[in-house]
């Protein structure tokens, strides 16, 4: 029985990688579909292709991008099509702060704090939050807290590969979990925003849409993932018998402690500040309609995000000597700016795609069929968002980027979603599920070598079927745990986050 499963998980890692490995650059996958969207234009056009919008009773038929208006269209808004795509300036605005902060090793020693200051006996469990809200710094987690949790667990003669399992369960497998609004929420947003306007053009989806229910997984997720290392993947792997001499884990300096200090004080002045702004009637952070929830301060988070980001990696930096002039400043943001080179290429052809998209109204025409189709079918909105979980999972194992993937499905989902009249918050938190849960079983995600690298360290033998098989039940645990917390959360009627709620007013 168990040679036969070992086959069949062989064979389905075997199907995996090949349709992976099959499927071009992201940036060429987007420019193809963007030339597919404009024959498909005129194909639609030419077959008189029509629906019509049940939120206005408006015929709508297919735009003919290769006629000589579109031709004309897609010249004169190539530019700005690029430029005004809502996750391009959001995602370089957050990016500049946080370059400052990692660079000036704020982020590093405060994750490096709390790992060493760890109780034995809470040691997975802060291993797996200390891998979710490690996302908030982009790849640091990859990069820190996996083999940093291998080290600690070999350091109290754990097995280091269930340390780094634990660790990579929570920075992958809980990727879109977290108590911090990270790069990956106003990225999402600015897509979904782009998709929710084929339907509603005066449609915003802010940063904060899914912070509730994400806030609320954070632990969830670290507490399955804590059971199931303790129970299950840790007993399985047995007692840890290779050569590995262990491994000192060093303290933080005394400088550094007092820069973390430094860095304290500077948030308890922000957060006083913040709360001067908020707390008062007329506080001179509050909207418009002098509400909480128009506030300038959750609307323009981004901005927010970049000062604190600046202001505390400039406090921390200076006060170990990372950086000495303001020049160490201006390289940090640079640097964070060459992570972005690859997602520039690639924004590019995911804009011009979205915008052609729109324009040609085949969006639109797809959401309206898929809506009466489903509405015919009566599956109601519980069945709907498991069938979604998991075909957002199963073409997550395919395609890795979240960004990608959701740039592709937003535009077709979100509007299908809105027409049934649910939300499009709802339908990004639900994307957000599936594409999480199989981040450590795609070998598609891009740090995935890297993992099977740190296993070798420690199991000279370890290969992709050793990670995949070891990450297995955590995505099985994780699928069904998140997705029941995502029915209960409905059956509540819960907001996902400020002003987010389940349902759109079709």
């Amino acid at each position: 029985m168990k040679q036969k499963f070992e086959e069949f998980l062989n064979k389905f890692i075997g199907i995996i990688e090949k349709g992976g490995n099959a499927l071009p650059h992201p940036a060429a996958l987007f420019g193809g579909i963007a030339l597919i969207t404009l024959v498909m234009s005129g194909i639609g056009a030419w077959l008189g292709w029509e629906g019509v919008n049940p939120a206005n009773g408006e015929s709508i038929r297919v735009i003919n991008l290769l006629s000589v208006d579109g031709l004309h269209r897609i010249m004169l808004q190539l530019v700005d099509n690029y430029t005004s795509f809502a996750p391009l300036g959001i995602v370089m605005v957050a990016m500049l702060g946080i370059g400052i902060a990692e660079s000036s090793g704020l982020v590093k020693s405060a994750i490096n704090t709390l790992l060493i200051k760890a109780p034995p006996r809470s040691v997975t469990f802060i291993v797996v939050f200390t891998g979710i809200m490690s996302n908030v710094a982009s790849d640091l987690g990859y990069l820190l807290i996996i083999p940093m949790a291998g080290v600690i667990f070999h350091s109290l003669g754990r097995h280091p590969i269930a340390g780094m399992s634990a660790a990579f369960a929570g920075v992958s497998g809980g990727f879109s979990a977290n108590l911090l609004i990270g790069t990956i929420d106003p990225l999402l947003a600015g897509l979904s925003t782009e998709a929710a306007r084929i339907i509603d053009p005066a449609y915003y989806v802010m940063p904060t849409a899914n912070y509730y229910f994400m806030a609320v997984s954070t632990f969830v997720i670290t507490a399955a993932a804590t059971w199931l290392n303790d129970v299950w993947i840790e007993p399985r792997l047995g007692t840890y018998t290779g050569s590995v001499v262990m491994e000192p884990i060093m303290p933080l300096s005394p400088v550094e402690k007092k820069g973390l200090r430094r860095v304290t004080v500077t948030m308890v002045i922000i957060g006083a500040i913040i709360l001067a702004g908020l707390i008062p009637d007329q506080g001179f952070l509050r909207g418009s309609d002098n509400t909480v929830l128009h506030s300038p301060l959750l609307k323009g988070f981004i901005s927010v995000l970049f000062f604190v980001g600046a202001l505390v990696g400039i406090v921390y930096g200076y006060t170990v000597g990372t950086f000495k002039k303001h020049e160490d400043v201006i390289n940090g943001m640079n640097t964070s700016f060459k992570s972005l080179v690859s997602f520039l290429v690639l924004v590019f052809f995911a804009s011009q795609f979205v915008a052609w998209f729109k324009w040609s109204n085949l969006g639109l025409i797809f959401a309206v069929k898929g809506a009466e189709f489903l509405q015919s079918a009566d599956i109601g909105l519980i069945p709907l968002v498991i069938i979604f979980v998991v075909f957002s999972g199963i073409i997550n194992l395919f395609m890795g980027s979240a960004s990608a993937k959701w740039a592709i499905m937003g535009p077709v989902f979100i509007p299908m979603f809105m027409l049934l009249g649910y939300s499009p918050e709802l339908s990004q938190a639900v994307f957000r599920i599936g594409d999480s849960v199989t981040n450590i079983i795609s070998p598609m995600m891009s740090f995935f070598a890297l993992i099977i690298v740190y296993y070798q360290k420690y199991e000279e033998k370890s290969g992709l079927g050793t990670l995949i098989s070891t990450m297995l039940p955590y995505s099985f645990v994780f699928f069904i745990v998140w997705t029941f917390l995502m029915i209960v959360w409905i059956l509540l009627g819960l907001p996902l986050g400020p002003e987010a709620g389940l349902y759109y007013p079709s």
